[in-house]
C-alpha cells in the first residue's frame, strides 16, 4: 500500500491545527495594540467612541468614485439594516462581511472544527486574524460581485480603471471598520463598533423619518416627507383640522405619527422585558462568605436571534431576487419567490411564493386580509428566532455546559448544591435552555407586533436598536457603580 502509515499519518494530524494556518498573516494585517494594563478613562474612552462614530457617519455620505449609476431597484435593501450599509457610498458593505465573518469562525470554532483555546492568548490572537483575514476576503468577493454584475452601470461602459478604484475604495473602508472595531474592541473605547453602527444607522433612519424636510407628492398635493414635520404643516395651513390631524395620524405610503408612536411603544416594551431575570445565589470558595448572584436573562442571547434570522431572510430574498430576474418563468424558480416593484421608487417586494409567506404584511389591515401570510410569518418568525437562539448557547459557549465550567474555574458553587460541575449544570440546565428558547420567541414576537404597528425602522431594526442602546446603557451603569463619577 501507498501513503504513510495509519498511525504516522493520525500524529501528523494531531499536530496539525487549521487555526495555525493563519499564522502568516499576523504581521501583515493591521491592528491596533490594547491599552496594556492601564485602564482608559471613561470619558476618553467615550470620546474615542465618538470619533469611530463620526468617521462612520463621513463615510456613509463620501460617495463611491467612478460609479455611473445606482439608481433603480436596490438588491440589498432588506440586509441594510443589519449590515449598517448606505447605498452608494464608500460604506456600501457596511459591517457586513466583518459580521459575516465573526459568524462564520464563530460557528467552526463552536462546533470545534477549529480547534480554539480561548484561555490561551496565542490562540485569541490568532482567532481574531482568522476573523480579519475572512472578512477581507469576503469584501473584496463581494466588491467584485457589484461591480462584476453592474450595481454601479455597465463595467464596459466604467471601464477597467474605474472597476479597479470601485473596489480599492470599498476594500479600503472595510479596512477602516475592521480597524475601528479592533480600536474598541481592544478597551480604547465602549463597546464594539459593529453594535454602534447598526444602531446608528437604525437611529438615523428613525429620526430622519420624523423630521425630514423633504417634500413629496404622493398624489394628495406636496406634502413633508417627515411625520412630525408634516403634522405640524397640515395643521397650520390647512382649514379643516380634524381632516388635517387624520391625514397627519393615518396618512399612506409616508411615515404617520400612529407609526411614530408604535416606535416608541416598542421600544419602552423591549426596554421593560430587558429587566427580566432569574438570579441564581452563587458563593466564591476565595473569598470565604462572599455571596452574589449569576443573573439569567429572558433575553439570553440578547440580540443574536434577530441578526441571524434577518442574514438568513436577507439572504434569500437577494438569491431570490437574482434568479427570478434571470429565470422568471422558471417553476421552482416561482416557486421561492415572485417579485414585483412597489411604491414610487420602484423597489422590488415579494408578492408570492415562499419568500413572500415569510416576509412582514405591511400593516395590520394587510395581516387581516391574508390570514394564512400572517400566520405562516408569526410560525416562522417564532421557530427561527427561537432554534436560532437556542443553537448561539451551544455555539458560542454560553450552554449550562460551558458557564457550569466557568464558574468552577472561577471557584464559584451554587449555594444549597453539591460543589461539582455536573450539580450545577444539572441547575442552570433549568434555566438556560428555557431562557435562550422563550427569549427568542419573545424577541420574534415583539417584531412581528412592530412590522404589524408598522414601526418606523422596521421590526428588526427597532429590536437590534433598542438591545445595543440598553446594553451601552448597562455598560455606563456599571461603570458609574465601580469609578464613581465616570465624567
Amino acid at each position: 500500500a501507498c501513503g504513510l502509515p495509519a498511525r504516522r499519518v493520525a500524529i501528523i494530524m494531531g499536530q496539525f491545527r487549521v487555526l495555525n494556518l493563519f499564522k502568516p498573516f499576523q504581521k501583515v494585517i493591521p491592528e491596533v495594540q490594547s491599552p496594556e494594563g492601564r485602564r482608559i478613562p471613561f470619558r476618553d474612552r467615550l470620546g474615542y467612541t465618538l470619533v469611530c462614530l463620526a468617521i462612520f457617519l463621513v463615510c456613509s455620505q463620501l460617495p463611491l468614485y467612478g460609479v455611473k449609476s445606482s439608481a433603480g431597484a436596490d438588491p440589498f435593501y432588506w440586509a441594510r439594516v443589519i449590515m449598517a450599509s448606505s447605498r452608494g457610498t464608500v460604506m456600501e458593505l457596511g459591517i457586513g462581511p466583518t459580521i459575516t465573518a465573526g459568524l462564520v469562525t464563530q460557528l467552526l470554532s463552536g462546533s470545534k472544527i477549529i480547534d480554539v483555546d480561548y484561555s490561551v492568548k496565542s490562540d485569541r490572537d490568532l482567532i481574531k486574524t482568522a476573523e480579519a483575514v475572512l472578512g477581507l476576503i469576503i469584501t473584496v468577493g463581494q466588491a467584485i460581485v457589484y461591480v462584476y454584475t453592474g450595481m454601479y452601470g455597465d463595467p464596459a461602459e466604467i471601464g477597467v480603471t474605474n472597476c479597479v478604484l470601485i473596489v480599492l475604495q470599498l476594500l479600503v473602508a472595510g479596512v477602516l471598520v475592521l480597524l475601528l472595531d479592533n480600536m474598541l474592541n481592544n478597551g480604547w473605547g465602549l463597546g464594539s463598533a459593529i453594535s454602534l453602527f447598526i444602531a446608528t444607522n437604525i437611529c438615523e433612519s428613525i429620526v430622519w423619518k420624523a423630521f425630514s424636510p423633504y417634500t413629496l407628492n404622493a398624489g394628495r398635493g406636496p406634502e413633508f416627507e417627515g411625520a412630525l414635520i408634516a403634522l405640524f404643516h397640515f395643521v397650520l395651513t390647512r382649514h379643516d383640522k380634524t381632516k388635517a390631524l387624520k391625514d397627519a395620524f393615518y396618512r399612506p405610503g409616508l411615515p404617520n405619527i400612529i407609526q411614530l408612536l408604535a416606535t416608541i411603544a416598542i421600544f419602552c416594551m423591549v426596554v421593560y422585558f430587558q429587566g427580566f431575570h432569574v438570579d441564581l445565589p452563587v458563593r466564591s470558595k476565595r473569598a470565604r462568605g462572599a455571596a452574589s448572584s449569576y443573573p439569567i436573562k429572558l433575553f439570553y442571547t440578547s440580540n443574536m436571534p434577530i441578526i441571524l434570522q434577518s442574514a438568513l431572510v436577507s439572504n434569500l430574498y437577494f438569491i431570490s431576487q437574482l434568479l427570478y430576474k434571470r429565470y422568471g418563468g422558471n417553476f421552482l424558480v416561482r416557486l421561492l419567490g415572485r417579485w414585483a416593484a412597489e411604491g414610487a421608487g420602484g423597489q422590488l417586494a415579494p408578492v408570492g411564493g415562499l419568500v413572500y409567506y415569510i416576509s412582514p404584511p405591511g400593516s395590520l389591515a394587510a395581516a387581516a386580509a391574508a390570514p394564512l401570510h400572517t400566520l405562516l410569518y408569526v410560525a416562522f418568525m417564532l421557530g427561527a428566532c427561537a432554534l436560532f437562539s437556542i443553537t448561539w448557547i451551544e455555539v458560542s459557549g454560553q450552554s449550562a455546559g460551558d458557564v457550569a465550567k466557568q464558574l468552577r474555574e472561577q471557584q464559584y458553587f451554587l449555594q444549597g448544591h453539591r460543589d461539582t460541575t455536573s450539580s450545577l449544570k444539572r441547575e442552570l440546565n433549568r434555566y438556560i435552555p428555557t431562557a435562550a428558547a422563550f427569549g427568542g420567541m419573545c424577541i420574534g414576537a415583539l417584531t412581528i407586533v412592530a412590522d404589524f404597528l408598522g414601526a418606523i425602522g422596521s421590526g428588526t431594526g427597532i429590536l437590534l436598536a433598542v438591545t445595543i442602546i440598553y446594553n451601552y446603557w448597562e455598560m455606563y451603569e456599571k461603570e458609574k457603580a465601580q469609578m464613581g463619577n465616570v465624567f
